[in-house]
C-alpha cells in the first residue's frame, strides 16, 4: 500500500496527494458495500418497534418499488432510517447527508424532513405537536414528503409483510450510489 508521507495537510505536496487520488475512486465505488454492511447492523435493533429497523427499511423500500417508484426514490426509502444507529436524535439528517450528492433536491429534502413529517402519526404520544410539520406547509416538496410518510414509511412496521430481501436492492444501490451518478449529479 502506497501512503503519503505528510503529517499535516499544510505540509503536503501535490505528489503526496497522488496515492490518495489513486485510492479515491475505488473507495467511492465501494460505498454501496459499506452502506449494505451498515444496513445489516439494523437487523439486530428493534428499539421496541414491532420489526427490526432493517425490516422497516426493507418494507419501506419494497412498498415504494412495488408502487413503481424510480430507483432513486427506492434507495431513499431504503436508507431513510440508516442513521438510527449512529444519530438517533437526528437520524434523518444523517441519512440525508449520505444521499445528498446522489439524489435530487426533492428526494434529499424528503429524507431530511421525514422524521418531522412522521410526527403527524405519533408525536402526540410523546407530548409533542403532531402538526409540527405545518411550518413547512406551502413548501414545494411538502406534499411529496407527506406522501412518502403516508404511503411508505408509517405503514412499514407489519410483522407479516413480504419484504424483498436486502440482496434485492444491491444493484439499485450500486446504480444510485455510483461514481457515475455522483459525477452526473455534480455536473447538473
Amino acid at each position: 500500500m502506497n501512503r503519503s508521507p505528510f503529517a499535516s495537510l499544510a505540509e503536503s505536496t501535490r505528489e503526496d496527494w497522488e496515492p490518495i487520488k489513486t485510492d479515491w475512486t475505488p473507495y467511492l465505488q465501494d460505498l454501496p458495500n459499506r452502506v449494505i454492511a451498515h444496513l445489516e447492523l439494523l437487523e439486530h435493533d428493534h428499539g421496541g418497534f414491532p420489526v427490526s429497523r432493517l425490516e422497516h427499511c426493507l418494507q419501506t423500500a419494497t412498498r415504494a418499488q412495488r408502487d413503481g417508484r424510480d430507483d432513486e426514490y427506492v434507495v431513499c426509502a431504503l436508507l431513510h432510517d440508516i442513521g438510527d444507529t449512529l444519530a438517533p436524535a437526528n437520524h434523518a439528517e444523517l441519512a440525508a447527508a449520505l444521499l445528498k450528492p446522489y439524489v435530487s433536491e426533492q428526494n434529499h429534502w424528503m429524507v431530511l424532513q421525514h422524521g418531522l413529517f412522521q410526527g403527524i402519526y405519533h408525536f402526540e404520544h410523546w407530548d409533542m405537536d403532531p402538526n409540527a410539520r405545518d411550518k413547512f406547509r406551502g413548501h414545494r416538496w411538502f406534499d411529496h414528503t407527506a406522501e412518502f410518510c403516508a404511503r411508505y414509511d408509517q405503514v412499514s412496521f407489519a410483522q407479516d409483510y413480504d419484504s424483498l430481501p436486502l440482496e434485492a436492492f444491491e444493484s439499485i444501490l450500486g446504480r444510485v450510489l455510483s461514481v457515475d451518478a455522483l459525477i452526473k449529479r455534480a455536473a447538473a
